[in-house]
């Protein structure tokens, strides 16, 4: 697997695909994107949060170049702390190690090239299975945030999660 910058032109149609049901686009993206994702919108977000928080967007593909997943990555050097967003991984191979292969991938850029001290990302706590593969990369949990976003009538918290060089 490799990461490389994220190329809209060629990567969107891929995640396009995998973004599958409404209540995982809002798992994955907090109603920050409408669903179906549109080019127009994802573009949006990502320019939206490049400004915000300094966030630049990476491709996970395999050595072939096929993307296989996705993420946003920034870091704050007030606090030397990287903050990941907007993880996703093609819908086709969840379960299967990419996601932690792709994130063991990014705690790497973080440490080695952003020279970060620690990584840290936030989940819903209903989404156990990325939990669970956060927790097999390193993360462990921080703090837990109860009824912080509402998907039809479920409510959910917020667990932030963060890895130390």
């Amino acid at each position: 697997m490799r990461l490389r910058p994220y190329i809209p032109d060629t990567d969107f149609d891929h995640i396009r695909k995998w973004d599958t049901d409404e209540r995982t686009h809002a798992l994955w993206c907090a109603g920050r994107l409408p669903f179906p994702v549109t080019r127009e919108s994802m573009d949006a977000l990502i320019n939206d949060h490049a400004v915000k928080y300094g966030d630049t967007p990476f491709t996970a593909t395999e050595d072939d170049g096929t993307p296989v997943g996705f993420f946003c990555i920034a870091t704050d050097v007030q606090t030397n702390t990287s903050m990941l967003r907007f993880v996703m991984v093609d819908s086709s191979l969840r379960g299967k190690g990419y996601g932690k292969e792709m994130l063991s991938l990014a705690v790497k850029y973080a440490f080695d090239i952003a020279k970060a001290d620690a990584v840290q990302l936030n989940v819903f706590t209903p989404n156990e299975a990325a939990k669970k593969c956060y927790l097999s990369v390193g993360f462990t949990e921080r703090s837990v945030t109860p009824d912080v976003f509402t998907y039809k009538d479920e409510s959910w918290g917020r667990c932030n999660m963060i890895i130390t060089r």
